[in-house]
C-alpha cells in the first residue's frame, strides 16, 4: 500500500480515495471510504486507456457481475460499480475492504507458507472453483496478485482473464504481458481451456506459496513454453504431504487432474473455514495484516484543498531517480534489474545473501496530507525467524505496509494480452537498463472467435510456431508474441432458458465438489454461454474422496422464461411439484424430466397426496385436485362455495397436515352495524371488523371437519399458524410473531405462547408460555407431550401440559437454536453459528455436534433427514452439508453458483432439501439436484 499519486482519482462515486493498495497492468486498486457511512472499500479501477476499449469494458463488467454471483464465503460482496456508459468518468468496482495481504507480498514478508496455511489457502480457492465449475464455467483469474490472505482465510479478488492480468506488466506498444509461468499446457498447444485448466494454475499457485517460486520458470525464457508443455515440475521443496496432490494438479493431461472438490476435500475435509479457526497465518503475516488494518483505519479523508496542494507539490518536486531517462509509454514497463542501477546512498545495505526487493514501477515520492500516521500506531512488524533480516522501506514511494524483500521474480513476462491496433502506439527505443523483451507473437486485432474455440482462451497456434528467441528483428516488443487476446464482441445472446438448462446438464459441484458430464465450458464472466456438445468423448472418471458430493442422479433447471418457484413439494415419492406465480409444474423424481405444467395451480401451496391418485394444491382462491399424470384439474372447490357463510374468505398458508387432514387459518371482514341512537342523537358509523378462524379440512372427502374462532392477526387480519406437534388428542400450534397485533405483542411481554386445539372438535383447550422462550423462538414438539424451544442461546425441553422444564442444552456464545428435527430417540439441532448436532430426547445428553464450516452469519441451517434417517442434510444460504445422523461424520458439501448467465439475475435464494427414499433433492432457486444418500 502506498500514497496516492498526482494523477490518481480522488473519488469513485460515493467513495473518497485514501491510498493505493496495489496495481497491475489492467487495473489499479485503491483503498477508499464512504464519508457518509464510514464504510471502507477496496476499489478496482480499470486503466483509462483500456476502459476506452468496448470489448475490455464489457469483459470488466462481466467479471464484476461474476464476483457478485460468487459473493459469500471467500469472495467479498461488491458494493458499487462505475460504468462510463451510465455517465461515470471511470470504469471501476468496489468491494468491502478486508484487511489482507496479496499472496506475492506475503511470500516477500515471511517466505513460503507452512503446510497448514497451504492447506487452508488451497482449500479456500478450491471451494470457489467448485462453485465456478458447477455452472460449466472456467475462472481464469488465479495469480499471486489476485489472492489475498486475510486473518480468517484467503480471499479471491479476480474472476476472469482481466483479473489474472493484475499480475502482468504493461509493455511497449500497449500489450499486457501475463507471466508465462501461469499458462497451461493446453493453452500453449492452442487447445481450449477447461475446468481442469484452473486446477493446473491452482497447482502452480500452491507450489509458489510453498516454495516462493513458480515451477517451470527456472532456465532460459525462450524454453519456458517447452518446459510447461513437456517437463515435470520441480517440487522437492514442497512439503511431502502435499507433493502428490500438487503434482496431480500439474498433470499435463487435463483428464488426469483432480476436480476442485477433490482438492478441497483432500486439503481440508472440514472445510477451509474450519481448519483456519483460531488463526492460520504465520506470526509475521498476522502482524502485517493487523498493521495494515490499523493504518487503513487511521487514514484520514483529505480536507478540501489538500488534494490540490498535494498535486502542486508533486508538480514542483524533482523527478525520482528511477524515472531518469524514462520515455513516454514506459511508465509501466518492467523495472530494470538491481545490478543495472547505481546504488542509492540513502538505502542501508541488506545483509549479504538476503533477497533484494526490486524497485517499484513508476514510483514517485508523494507526501499526501491524507496519509497521517497516528502517534500510537504500532511499529512495523519485524521479520523474526524468517532469515530475511530487518526490512527497510522501498525507495521512491511512501509505504504503509512493512512488505520487506520481495521474492525473486524469475517467471519472466512472456505472454501478451493483445489490444486492438488502434490502441497500440509505436514502441519507443529501448531503455538502456530495460531487460530482454518478452517472447511474443504479433498483436492481432480483436476478431470474433472461430466456432468451437472457448471464449477467453488463446487463439490456436501450433507449438512449432513458437519462436526460438526472445525478440524479433524489430527489437524489443516488435517480434512475435504469445498472444492471449482480449475477448471479441459478444455474439447474439442465447436464449437464457436454454443456456441455463444446457449448463446445468453439464455440471454440478460441491465444496467437496464434482463436475458432471462433458462438453464445452465457458470462460467465467465472458458474456457468452457455453452449450453442451455430444460429439466429445466422456471424460475419464475422476477419483473421489470423502467430502466430495455424490454424482446427482439428475439435474433439473426450471425454465428462465417462467417465474421463479414459490413452493416445492414431493408427492408420493413420485413427483416433484413446483408452483410459481404463473403455474404449477411436475417433475418425474426418477428421471428429472418435467411431465406437465398447469396455470390452474399458480401461486399454489404445498402439494399433498389426496388419496393414492390425486395431487392436492391450495391456491389463493380455491382448492384443486390434479391428476398426477397430466396435471388436469379433476376437482375444484372455490372458497366462496365451500365456505359460503364466510363471504370474502381469505385463506392463509397451511399450518400443517396429518394424513387426509390439513389445518389452515382464514379471515373475512364483516360489517358491524352501529347501535340505534338514542332520541336526539346522531347515528354512529358502521364498523368493519375482521373475524378469523382456525380450520381442519379433509382433502380426501373434500369437506370441512371443524372451525374455531381465533383472534385476528395483524392487517390484513389472517393470523399465521404453524403446527409444532400433533398428539392423539390435540394439536399444538404457534403463531408467527409477525402476524401478532401490536396489542398482542405488548401483552406477551416478549414471551411466546403455544395453543392446544382439540383434534376432534377444534376447541381451544389451553394457551401456555414456556420459560423465557421469545415470540420468535424456534419451537417443536413430539407425540409424547414434550416441547423443545430455544431459550436465549440454549435449547430447553418442557413438559407441554405443565410447562415443567426437563433438561437444557447449552448453545454457543452469541448464537441461538433454529427449529430442531425430531427423529426416533434423537433430536437433531441447528444453530445460527452453523453448528449442527444430535441430542437424546429422553435426557438431553449431547451425542455429537459439528460445524457446517460455512463462514458468515444468518439464520440457522434448516434440517432434513433421508428416508432411512441415516443422513442428515443441513441447508442454508451458502451451501448444503451432509452428515451421518448417528455420529455426525461430515460426509460431503455442495454449492451451486446460481445463474450461469453473466447478464442474469444474481441468485440469493437459500438452499433447501427434500428427501424421499434413498434420494435428497437439493434446490436453489431454479436449480434442482437429486443426490443419492444412505
Amino acid at each position: 500500500m502506498e500514497a496516492l499519486r498526482q494523477d490518481d482519482p480522488r473519488r469513485f462515486g460515493r467513495f473518497t480515495t485514501l491510498a493505493r493498495f496495489d496495481e497491475g497492468a489492467s487495473a489499479v486498486r485503491y483503498v477508499a471510504r464512504d464519508i457518509a457511512s464510514g464504510e471502507t472499500a477496496l476499489i478496482t479501477a480499470a486503466r483509462p486507456e483500456l476502459a476506452a476499449v468496448p470489448v475490455f469494458s464489457r469483459r470488466f463488467q462481466a467479471e464484476a457481475r461474476t464476483a457478485e454471483r460468487l459473493a459469500g464465503g471467500w469472495v467479498t460482496p461488491p458494493l458499487d460499480t462505475g460504468d462510463p456508459a451510465d455517465g461515470a468518468e471511470l470504469l471501476w468496482t468496489a468491494a468491502g475492504y478486508v484487511p489482507a495481504l496479496p499472496l506475492a507480498e506475503a511470500i516477500g514478508i515471511a517466505g513460503p507458507l507452512p503446510e497448514r496455511a497451504l492447506r487452508i489457502l488451497g482449500a479456500g480457492i478450491a471451494e470457489i472453483l467448485s462453485r465456478v465449475h458447477a455452472a460449466g464455467s472456467v475462472l481464469q483469474g488465479l495469480a499471486p496478485g489476485t489472492v489475498l490472505l486475510a486473518s480468517d482465510g484467503p480471499r479471491l479478488t479476480a474472476f476472469g482473464p482481466l483479473g489474472a492480468a493484475a499480475s502482468a506488466e504493461a509493455g511497449p506498444g500497449g500489450q499486457l504481458s501475463v507471466r508465462l509461468g501461469y499458462l497451461t499446457p493446453e493453452q500453449i498447444e492452442g487447445k481450449e481451456v477447461s475446468a481442469a485448466s484452473d486446477l493446473f494454475v491452482l497447482g502452480l499457485l500452491l507450489a509458489y506459496a510453498a516454495t516462493g517460486t513458480t515451477p517451470f520458470t527456472e532456465g532460459p525464457a525462450e524454453e519456458a513454453t517447452r518446459r510447461i508443455a513437456e517437463d515435470e515440475p520441480e517440487l522437492d521443496a514442497v512439503p511431502q504431504e502435499l507433493r502428490e496432490l500438487i503434482a496431480n494438479c500439474l498433470a499435463k493431461d487435463p483428464d488426469q487432474r483432480p476436480t476442485a472438490g477433490t482438492v478441497a476435500a483432500e486439503l481440508a475435509l472440514e472445510g477451509a473455514a474450519g481448519l483456519a479457526r483460531g488463526g492460520w497465518l504465520p506470526e509475521p503475516l498476522a502482524a502485517a495484516v493487523a498493521d495494515q488494518e490499523a493504518r487503513v483505519l487511521a487514514l484520514e479523508v483529505p480536507e478540501e484543498g489538500d488534494a490540490e496542494a498535494a498535486e502542486a507539490d508533486q508538480a514542483d518536486a524533482p523527478a525520482a531517480p528511477e524515472d531518469a531517462g524514462a520515455k513516454p509509454g514506459q511508465a509501466d514497463a518492467p523495472a530494470a534489474p538491481e545490478d543495472a542501477r547505481p546504488e542509492d546512498p540513502r538505502t542501508p545495505r541488506e545483509p549479504e545473501g538476503a533477497r533484494t526487493a526490486p524497485e517499484p514501477e513508476d514510483a514517485r515520492p508523494v507526501d499526501a496530507p491524507a496519509l497521517r500516521k497516528p502517534a500510537d500506531a504500532p511499529a512495523p512488524a519485524g521479520n523474526a525467524d524468517t532469515g530475511n533480516g530487518d526490512i527497510g522501506e522501498d525507495r521512491g514511494t511512501t509505504r504503509f505496509l512493512n512488505t520487506g524483500p520481495r521474492p525473486p521474480q524469475n517467471d519472466r513476462p512472456t505472454t501478451q494480452l493483445a489490444l486492438p491496433h488502434e490502441l497500440t502506439a509505436p514502441a519507443p527505443a529501448a531503455h538502456p537498463a530495460q531487460p530482454a523483451a518478452p517472447l511474443a507473437l504479433p498483436a492481432a486485432p480483436v476478431t470474433p472467435q472461430q466456432p468451437g474455440h472457448t471464449h477467453g482462451g488463446p487463439a490456436p497456434y501450433p507449438a512449432a510456431a513458437l519462436p526460438a528467441g526472445p525478440a524479433g528483428p524489430g527489437g524489443p516488443g516488435q517480434g512475435p508474441m504469445v498472444s492471449l487476446p482480449l475477448p471479441p464482441a459478444p455474439a447474439p445472446a442465447p436464449d437464457p432458458a436454454a443456456s441455463r438448462r444446457t449448463l446445468l446438464t453439464i455440471a454440478a459441484a460441491a465444496v467437496g465438489g464434482l463436475i458432471v458430464g462433458g462438453g464445452s465450458v465457458a470462460a467465467l464472466g465472458s458474456g457468452d454461454t457455453a452449450r453442451a456438445t455430444d460429439d466429445k468423448p466422456a471424460p475419464k472418471p475422476r477419483r473421489t474422496l470423502p467430502g466430495q458430493a455424490p454424482e446427482p442422479r439428475w439435474i433439473y433447471a426450471h425454465p428462465a422464461s417462467e417465474a421463479s418457484p414459490l413452493t416445492t413439494a414431493l408427492w408420493q415419492d413420485k413427483l416433484l411439484v413446483v408452483t410459481s406465480e404463473s403455474q404449477a409444474s411436475a417433475v418425474d423424481l426418477r428421471t428429472g424430466k418435467r411431465l406437465w405444467q398447469r396455470a390452474d395451480g399458480a401461486k399454489g401451496q404445498a402439494a399433498l397426496a389426496a388419496g393414492a391418485d390425486l395431487v392436492f394444491v391450495a391456491s389463493p382462491t380455491e382448492f384443486l385436485w390434479l391428476s398426477p399424470k397430466n396435471g388436469k384439474v379433476v376437482h375444484r372447490v372455490r372458497y366462496t362455495e365451500a365456505f359460503d357463510d364466510l363471504p370474502g374468505l381469505t385463506v392463509g398458508r397451511l399450518a400443517g397436515s396429518s394424513g387426509p387432514v390439513i389445518w389452515f387459518t382464514g379471515s373475512h371482514t364483516v360489517t358491524v352495524k352501529a347501535p340505534k341512537p338514542k332520541k336526539g342523537k346522531k347515528k354512529g358509523k358502521d364498523k368493519e371488523v375482521v373475524e378469523a378462524y382456525f380450520f381442519a379440512y379433509d382433502i380426501v372427502q373434500r369437506k370441512e371437519v371443524w372451525r374455531t374462532p381465533v383472534p385476528a392477526g395483524r392487517a390484513p387480519g389472517t393470523p399465521a399458524y404453524r403446527v409444532v406437534a400433533e398428539r392423539s388428542a390435540d394439536v399444538l400450534v404457534r403463531q408467527d410473531a409477525v402476524s401478532l397485533t401490536a396489542a398482542e405483542v405488548k401483552k406477551a411481554k416478549g414471551k411466546g405462547s403455544v395453543r392446544s386445539f382439540d383434534q376432534k372438535t377444534g376447541k381451544l383447550l389451553w394457551t401456555r408460555q414456556y420459560g423465557a422462550a421469545s415470540l420468535e423462538a424456534a419451537t417443536s414438539g413430539d407425540e409424547d407431550g414434550t416441547l423443545y424451544a430455544a431459550v436465549g442461546q440454549d435449547l430447553q425441553a418442557f413438559e407441554a401440559d405443565t410447562t415443567k422444564p426437563l433438561w437444557r442444552v447449552e448453545g454457543s456464545d452469541g448464537s441461538w437454536f433454529g427449529t430442531p428435527l425430531i427423529a426416533g430417540p434423537l433430536i437433531h439441532t441447528t444453530e445460527r453459528s452453523r453448528l449442527v448436532g444430535a441430542v437424546e430426547r429422553e435426557s438431553g445428553r449431547l451425542v455429537w455436534r459439528r460445524s457446517t464450516e460455512v463462514p458468515g452469519t444468518g439464520p440457522a441451517p434448516s434440517l432434513t433427514l433421508s428416508g432411512s434417517e441415516k443422513t442428515l442434510i443441513a441447508a442454508d444460504a451458502i451451501q448444503v452439508t451432509a452428515f451421518s445422523a448417528a455420529d455426525g461424520e461430515r460426509l460431503w458439501k455442495f454449492q451451486d453458483i446460481g445463474s450461469a448467465d453473466p447478464k442474469g439475475e444474481t441468485v440469493r435464494a437459500s438452499y433447501r432439501a427434500l428427501a424421499f427414499g434413498e434420494t435428497v433433492v437439493v434446490q436453489r432457486d431454479r436449480s434442482f439436484y437429486a443426490f443419492p444418500v444412505a
